[in-house]
């Protein structure tokens, strides 16, 4: 059998195992004389050291990437409830806004309320409005079964803003006093005067101007700025003494041979929330 040494290479094994040990013996004396690692212990600790860099920049790189996308999923769930939190309030602060001005008509409407004495009078909420009929018709939740009529007053939060002109059993539609169609119904008014009442009709609604106009009035009549005008009571069911409005301006009319007069309103007729009927004593 062939010799796996020979002697050669088993002397320069030996010098060699020698060399080893003499450099870790070496290493250590030096190590404990200067207090610092020894030769090999440095190497192999340098060895690790490059390893674990090495190994931790990708392993550092996909930590910081999953903490930067956790944070970012918690930043968007956070916006999201904060913005849900923020649709509240705004929808609270409608809601409030709309309450508030509700409880104002409904305070002015008891203030009116408490100078009719000769008539009923009827609560209602609106429950319709159309945008195309804006101007002119509105929708009430009050009907026949409450008592109402054809051809009945309507007030808002401080005066007449129109006519009941169809009566269903539990609602019913009014005819607004702004609405200018030539078969929209008119009324008898009374304005007071220093100089006395004046008696008259409304004959149109000016849309641009937003008034009613009362026309074919003698020029011998003696009417103001500022004076009150209120339905007369003639001619219908609607009640003597219902505030309508205050006179905006007295002009003539085109042939100079009557007075045109353009009356204010005394309801907001784009704000109507709430209404009031008007039953006179009379009705069965």
């Amino acid at each position: 059998m062939r010799k796996i040494f020979s002697s050669r290479t088993l002397v320069l094994l030996m010098v060699g195992i020698l060399v080893v040990v003499g450099l870790i013996a070496g290493s250590n004396w030096w190590a404990k004389k200067t207090n610092n690692p020894p030769f090999f212990q440095r190497v192999v600790n340098d060895l690790s050291g490059g390893m674990s860099k090495v190994i931790s920049v990708p392993s550092n790189a996909v930590g910081h990437r999953a903490n930067s996308l956790a944070n970012l999923l918690n930043t968007f769930s956070e916006n999201k409830a904060l913005k849900a939190k923020l649709d509240g309030y705004a929808q609270n602060k409608v809601r409030l806004q709309t309450v508030q001005e509700e409880n104002e008509a409904l305070k002015k409407q008891l203030k009116l309320k408490k100078t009719l004495t000769d008539y009923e009078t009827i609560p209602a909420v609106t429950i319709s409005r159309s945008p195309t009929t804006w101007n002119s018709q509105l929708v009430i939740d009050k009907g026949a079964r409450s008592g109402l009529k054809k051809g009945m007053p309507v007030m808002g939060e401080s005066g007449v803003i129109g006519i009941i002109s169809e009566v269903n059993t539990v609602n019913a539609k009014v005819a607004l006093i702004s609405d200018t169609s030539e078969d929209s119904n008119r009324f008898a008014i009374t304005v007071r005067s220093g100089s006395g009442d004046v008696h008259g009709i409304v004959t149109d609604y000016d849309a641009d101007k937003k008034m009613l106009v009362m026309g074919s009035v003698p020029n011998s009549a003696n009417l103001n700025k500022d004076d009150t005008v209120v339905t007369s009571g003639l001619g219908g069911k609607i009640p003597s003494g219902l505030l309508v409005g205050k006179i905006a301006d007295v002009t003539s009319d085109s042939y100079g041979l009557s007075k045109k007069i353009y009356i204010q309103p005394s309801s907001d007729l784009s704000k109507i929330a709430t209404v009031l009927v008007a039953k006179s004593s009379l009705e069965s």
